[in-house]
């Protein structure tokens, strides 16, 4: 049975991905929704063996070292310096926001949340500046228990999903009272580099999974020497060392163009992050994500409402138009794979470029930042 089990969690992502490229429907649900439910379904219905534990803990501790490498190959350090200069000022207001607003959240809510406060504060200042995998790797990294992990994404999803349907609707509207209008910049080169972070087609073809198969053996080379340093440093910090080292690891290995221009390795490590949202959804406990969910949301709803609104006041101040405050909040709020559908939105395909390379720089810089805030606020 445990082999069984330990099949499914790894193969259930791969046909949950192939339903969501072929059912447009699932696909607006998200992969990664569809993940967390099945795994949360799966655990509180008694039908996991009792020893499955061994097994989910090693999975959990396999695929997010493996998937961060691989998320990060595919990152154009050079490109950032072509970023237009209030974009980047807007993303840098968009990053301060948030880490203001978590840590005001963090001393309001730490009572109703308990212990962990401070690792979800991490997490969410990771999630805000880049996305998913983020979230993962810091949770991973200051070892979140898995019902609180579960609560917060769960949260983000929830009060996400509202604050994304006021984005394509009705926020450009709002803002333009109080910012500028975006002023065309003429050349649109580079407006359409899209590049589309969801689509796994053709990726069993010859030309593309022999180069990700070269890919994957360098991310577990990457693995190796993170798992190895956790022998050398306290154990209390192994796990923070492990994902800081193959984070950089993988970003240093983003600087060869022959690994950079390797094809779908973004598609590969977000299967490994879909492989771990099954895994810890299948640990978390119903009934105290229940009694966890109504502060948690409380926490994630306030950091999203306050830190946007703190972000267009400097961003009014700064001078920096609409779109442009929408788009880089959006690459960091939810991460690039939102940017074009928001440019839609907009009808704006020019801010597509800057909100790509922000999200992406957001990742990036994420984790990082997220443990070191998260061990800040520990102190207090």
């Amino acid at each position: 049975m445990i082999i069984f089990w330990a099949l499914f969690f790894v193969l259930f992502p791969v046909l949950v991905i192939y339903l969501c490229q072929r059912f447009p429907v699932l696909n607006k649900l998200g992969a990664v929704v569809i993940c967390y439910a099945v795994g949360i379904i799966i655990g509180n219905i008694g039908i996991l063996p009792k020893n499955i534990y061994g097994t989910q803990d090693m999975l959990m501790t396999l695929v997010i070292p493996i998937a961060i490498p691989l998320i990060f190959f595919s990152v154009d350090i050079k490109r950032w310096s072509r970023l237009a200069g209030k974009s980047l000022l807007s993303f840098t207001f968009e990053v301060i926001s948030v880490v203001i607003i978590v840590c005001a959240g963090y001393f309001m809510f730490r009572s109703l949340i308990g212990g962990e406060t401070w690792k979800v504060s991490g997490m969410l200042i990771g999630v805000y500046t880049g996305g998913t995998p983020n979230l993962a790797a810091i949770g991973t990294a200051l070892q979140v228990d898995p019902t609180v992990y579960v609560a917060a994404h769960t949260a983000d999803v929830a009060v996400g999903a509202i604050w994304l349907l006021i984005v394509l609707t009705v926020l450009q509207r709002i803002l333009l009272k109080f910012l500028l209008p975006f002023q065309p910049l003429g050349d649109q080169s580079q407006s359409q580099d899209t590049a589309n972070f969801d689509s796994y087609a053709g990726i069993f073809q010859r030309k593309v999974i022999l180069p990700l198969l070269g890919a994957f053996g360098i991310a577990v080379g990457i693995f190796a020497v993170g798992a190895g340093l956790t022998f050398v440093v306290p154990k209390e910090f192994a796990m923070v060392v492990a994902i800081l080292t193959v984070s950089t690891l993988g970003i240093l290995f983003s600087l060869i163009p022959a690994v950079r221009r390797i094809p779908m390795t973004f598609q590969l490590g977000q299967y490994f992050i879909l492989i771990f949202c099954l895994v810890v959804s299948s640990l978390a406990d119903i009934q105290q994500l229940l009694n966890t969910a109504p502060a948690m949301i409380g926490l994630v709803a306030f950091v999203y409402f306050v830190s946007v609104a703190l972000h267009v006041a400097l961003s009014a101040i700064a001078r920096i138009d609409a779109d442009t405050v929408i788009i880089t909040s959006v690459a960091g709020l939810y991460s690039p794979p939102f940017v074009p559908m928001v440019a839609a939105a907009l009808k704006n395909k020019e801010v597509i470029v800057s909100g790509v390379i922000t999200g992406i720089i957001g990742w990036v810089i994420g984790t990082y930042l997220g443990v070191a805030v998260a061990y800040t606020l520990h102190m207090f």
